[in-house]
């Protein structure tokens, strides 16, 4: 073996050791440093720990003194601690369950619309043009009040016509008594009394035939006050009402047939609404109904007017109305309402009211009294009226439940579900 080669063995041994040395040296600082960091990881545990007893003892410091769902036992329901002087500050009301009849009921949307048995569309019945127009839209106006003036040909000629039937009747009255008068003296015969007596009565027919014309069209025998205008033709109202519609202007050419004034008599409106073939057996005429606002707390009591005998073709359902009083113009034409159809009374052993039912992880409710608060009490239930609810199951007639403000029971089981999973 040659110097070379010897020297090369002697350069891979000392690394080699080198290597070692440095491997081993590495494994002891690492050691060292796991030990201390385990020494601190104990201490920071023992530090927490003796912080968790102290927040603990705070904690239970605090909740000793609010009121607090006790822990479920096995087989008993949560109780909700709470003392008189507690419930009475948080304005919980007291009822107990009792028997009570409720009427089951059916909503169907539907809208107030003007009664059309007291709503008329006025027409002038004669063409003509407008003089003057008082009225005015959403003015109220009483029955034979003047809403517009128009100047007509057509009455123009009627009324003058009256005029000269009236002339010949006073004429034939007159030749009537001359002859007459004649007759019983012997002077005249009595054709020509006859003949006088026959034209008197067509004079009249003739009178009678012309204020006839006149009243078919509600004009006067003349116009505006004594000595007005042959021409002229006052369009009034035909009953008390609110004029709600107005297509007349002043100086404004009609025709005989023109809508130009709509008047409604708004003490009386139409709840409608529609009916599916499968309602149509509870809903009857005579039937009892709650018609209730759908924009304010406004309701009326009445009974079903009026139930289409027919489907339509298209939608399958059948008109119904309600016609509702409306002394204070609350229910405006227009209106969105709700109309409950009640059924009969049906008399059930156990009712609630509405307001105590409460629903807890998907079921539903009541708190019932027991000495130290409330018992939250599971429940299954039946028909309902709105007010009552009808409890077929979880319990008896006479039990004491919260009624009023029961969802601040709710809201403190909660609290403290939350506060024993944490």
């Amino acid at each position: 073996m040659s110097k070379q080669q010897r020297a090369a063995v002697v350069a891979i041994l000392v690394a080699g050791l080198l290597g070692g040395a440095a491997i081993l040296f590495t494994g002891k600082g690492g050691s060292a440093a796991g030990e201390t960091a385990h020494g601190h990881a104990e201490h920071g545990d023992e530090h927490g720990h003796e912080h968790g007893k102290e927040g603990g003892k705070a904690g239970a410091h605090a909740d000793a003194s609010a009121p607090a769902a006790q822990p479920q036992a096995e087989g008993k329901p949560h109780v909700i601690a709470l003392t008189p002087a507690q419930i009475e500050q948080a304005g919980i009301g007291m009822a107990t369950a009792a028997a009570a009849a409720l009427r089951s009921s059916v909503d169907f949307p539907g809208e107030i619309r003007f009664n059309d048995d007291r709503t008329a569309h006025v027409v002038p019945r004669v063409a003509g043009v407008a003089q003057a127009v008082p009225a005015n839209l959403g003015q109220a106006v009483r029955k034979g009040e003047v809403l517009a003036l128009i100047a007509s040909t057509s009455v123009a000629e009627q009324r003058s016509e009256l005029l000269a039937a009236q002339k010949r009747e006073a004429l034939a009255r007159a030749t009537y008594a001359r002859e007459k008068t004649l007759w019983q003296e012997k002077i005249s015969a009595e054709q020509d009394y006859q003949q006088a007596r026959t034209a008197l009565e067509e004079a009249q027919i003739a009178v009678q035939n012309a204020r006839q014309k006149l009243t078919a069209i509600g004009a006067a025998e003349r116009g505006g006050a004594a000595g007005g205008a042959l021409n002229q033709f006052a369009l009034r109202a035909p009953f008390d009402g609110i004029v709600v519609e107005k297509h007349l202007s002043l100086g404004e050419a009609v025709k005989e047939d023109a809508s130009v004034f709509t008047v409604s008599d708004l003490s009386s409106v139409w709840a409608e609404f529609v009916v599916s073939a499968r309602d149509l057996d509870r809903v009857r005429v005579g039937e009892a109904v709650t018609v209730r606002s759908s924009a304010s707390a406004t309701q009326a009591e009445g009974k079903v007017s009026y139930v289409g005998a027919l489907l339509g073709e298209q939608t399958r359902t059948a008109k119904a109305r309600v016609t509702l009083a409306n002394p204070g113009t609350a229910w405006r034409p227009g209106l969105f309402v709700t109309v409950s159809v009640l059924g009969a009374p049906v008399q059930v052993p156990v009712t609630i009211a509405a307001d105590a039912l409460q629903q807890v992880d998907g079921q539903s409710v009541v708190f019932v009294a027991v000495p130290d608060g409330f018992a939250v009490q599971p429940v299954k239930t039946g028909r309902s009226d709105g007010k009552l609810v009808e409890v077929t199951q979880g319990l008896q007639a006479g039990a004491r439940y919260a009624a009023a403000n029961s969802f601040i029971l709710k809201s403190e089981l909660g609290k403290a579900s939350a506060g024993h999973e944490h």
